[in-house]
């Protein structure tokens, strides 16, 4: 862009990715590789299970670009974004995955435990954004990332690549994740390289997980930021407040109470843009 500025510094992600940028988008040789390999990179850290056919969310979905690499690896997806034109250039394109037009910063319905993981790429720095008057991002990253973790099955991972702006807003968006219940931390490829460097939130439901090593980076070498978890500094945090720490006796009782009132006249928020298979998803 010959302005520099960043993508969602122009305008909402509904009016920037409108049917010409959606189109240029998709039919961009470069940026279909890019989409590609960071795609892949996601699912590796997902960690699923091999030869075994996973539901799989793909948050911030476009046009599909990433939901091919899924349907290629056997894997059933249902994608998820707030651009009409996008969702409707991935029905051109005759995806394989169920299409949903929604704003994920308004919380999803999604029946607790549907998704066997979650991937994202280049979608999850939109939501630092404040496009309307009513946005307020802390808010609307805690409710997005909440009922992301109710949507997740147990042992299960959600693996986010995006673009922080600062070093403020990765840490307003791990902050808000581990407030709503994940574990986990940021996972750097080739931190030590301008161009190559990457950059992916890896969230974990529940369990005792190791957090991935970033991809360019020496195994025991002190200094080489491939690594930064989230987990220890979440459980200090809570005990800090007071909150009860995790899988404690009131803490599962917490979470009870919690379940119990969000079933309560909960209704979704996300319209069905094309749904093939006959499997109920939302609540």
């Amino acid at each position: 862009m010959a302005s520099g500025k960043r993508p969602e510094h122009l305008a909402p992600p509904e009016i920037f990715y409108n049917e010409n940028e959606a189109r240029k988008y998709t039919s961009n040789t470069r940026m279909i590789e890019i989409q590609l390999k960071m795609t892949e990179r996601a699912v590796e850290l997902i960690a699923l299970p091999e030869d075994t056919p996973c539901m799989i969310l793909d948050l911030g979905c476009g046009s599909g670009l990433s939901g091919e690499t899924l349907t290629e690896q056997g894997h059933i997806w249902v994608g998820v974004d707030i651009s009409k034109d996008m969702l409707d250039v991935a029905q051109e394109r005759e995806v394989e995955g169920d299409l949903l037009l929604g704003d994920i910063g308004q919380g999803m319905s999604f029946r607790p435990g549907t998704f066997d993981g979650a991937i994202s790429i280049s979608a999850l720095q939109w939501l630092c954004n404040a496009d309307k008057k009513s946005h307020n991002p802390v808010k609307r990253l805690y409710t997005f990332f909440s009922t992301l973790y109710s949507s997740l099955s147990r042992g299960s991972r959600a693996v986010f690549q995006f673009y922080p702006e600062n070093g403020e807003q990765v840490e307003l968006i791990t902050q808000q994740a581990m407030k709503a219940g994940f574990t986990g931390g940021l996972v750097i490829d080739y931190p030590n390289s301008t161009k190559a460097k990457k950059m992916f939130l890896v969230l974990f439901v529940g369990g005792q997980q190791q957090l991935p090593r970033g991809l360019g980076t020496v195994p025991g070498e002190r200094g080489v930021p491939g690594q930064v978890s989230n987990t220890n500094a979440r459980q200090r945090s809570k005990a800090a407040r007071g909150k009860p720490l995790k899988k404690s006796r009131d803490w599962i009782l917490e979470k009870k109470r919690e379940k119990k009132k969000a079933r309560k006249g909960d209704e979704s928020r996300f319209k069905v843009h094309r749904q093939k298979k006959k499997r109920s998803l939302l609540k």
